[in-house]
């Protein structure tokens, strides 16, 4: 099923229940992967109540006409010497590290609404308007056997650097492009 554009809604506060809303689609998507450490519903929302706290916060979501949440996209401001910039393993440009920059932390897609599309809508729902003139993600370069790494380059991301965010964490491949492609 392809959304209408007007199905994806943007929220600049995690209120508690978009946070349930949120979990709940992430369960839908990590399903075969929620028994591993870093996946675990619990450590997700950890992630996700330490990311809305930071500067420029952000989620696009994607419901159904009848209003079932199934998709997000979530993101919020890195500065220079941000933490997310010390982890990787080389020194990154200072193109991306001299300013802030937004930070795709996390996009997901339920299962039957994949495939049409609806992840870069809500990615670039996410960037509309934003004043970072870059913005930068993570990605597991195996995810999708590759799939999901070349989706990224696909919307004008190219490597950047490498880095490996907690131990638990597999060695994620960091992404950036102009914010307005």
């Amino acid at each position: 099923m392809v959304l209408p554009e007007s199905w994806i809604r943007r929220y600049s506060t995690l209120t508690p229940e978009l946070r349930r809303t949120i979990a709940g689609v992430y369960a839908l998507v990590r399903a075969d992967v929620l028994d591993h450490p870093n996946y675990r519903v619990e450590v997700f929302l950890e992630r996700l109540d330490r990311h809305a706290a930071e500067q420029g916060w952000g989620v696009a979501m994607a419901y159904t006409p009848d209003g079932v949440a199934v998709g997000y996209a979530y993101a919020n401001t890195v500065g220079p010497g941000d933490r997310w910039w010390r982890r990787m393993t080389v020194p990154v440009t200072p193109r991306f590290t001299a300013r802030h920059t937004v930070a795709v932390k996390e996009i997901g897609v339920a299962p039957g609404h994949r495939g049409v599309g609806l992840a870069c809508r809500m990615h670039d729902a996410l960037l509309d308007g934003r004043s970072e003139p870059y913005a930068t993600l993570m990605v597991n370069p195996a995810a999708g056997g590759g799939k999901v790494m070349r989706l990224y380059e696909g919307w004008g991301y190219s490597e950047i650097g490498t880095v490996q965010p907690s131990p638990e964490s597999p060695w994620l491949v960091c992404m950036g492009r102009s914010t307005h492609v």
